[in-house]
């Protein structure tokens, strides 16, 4: 196990942040247009059903919950042995999470990505506790993780 910076806050690269954030985009826009109608008749007409309202939020979330597991994966790569393999397996849980539990309709669905991005950032925390994410990882990963509940919640709410 590495040495762990607990103690500091290291920063984490502009590129990561600016990546992060632009990714939080989408559920940001799909509750915009939950919110205000006149949003949501214009993304109507203008993009389409697809890219509106909890409909985006989920759609996108699935893909991301998934891309976290490719994440996740390229992290376990760093472990040797059982490690190495408990982090395989638990690198899938977020793919298979959406696959199994996404669907059903936009408010159970919306509950079940929740349930998945907090449970992804356990996982995170373990990764980073592993020493197997950067240093900076957890200040990312709470910070995007907050953005992206507190956007499909209120999904939720409109």
């Amino acid at each position: 196990m590495k040495d762990l910076q607990q103690n500091s806050d290291p920063e984490i690269p502009r590129a990561a942040l600016i990546l992060g954030l632009a990714g939080v985009i989408p559920f940001f826009w799909g509750a915009l247009t939950e919110i205000s109608p006149a949003l949501l008749q214009w993304g109507q007409e203008i993009l389409g059903g697809r890219f509106i309202g909890q409909y985006v939020q989920i759609f996108y979330g699935t893909i991301i919950l998934s891309f976290m597991s490719g994440v996740l994966w390229g992290f376990a790569t760093k472990a040797q042995g059982s490690t190495a393999a408990l982090g395989y397996g638990l690198s899938t849980l977020p793919a298979l999470w959406a696959f199994f539990f996404v669907g059903g309709g936009a408010d159970r669905s919306s509950w079940f990505l929740i349930a998945g991005f907090l449970g992804l950032l356990g996982l995170d925390y373990g990764f980073w506790r592993l020493g197997l994410a950067p240093s900076w990882w957890m200040s990312l990963r709470n910070f995007l993780t907050l953005l992206v509940v507190g956007c499909l919640t209120l999904g939720l709410l409109f």
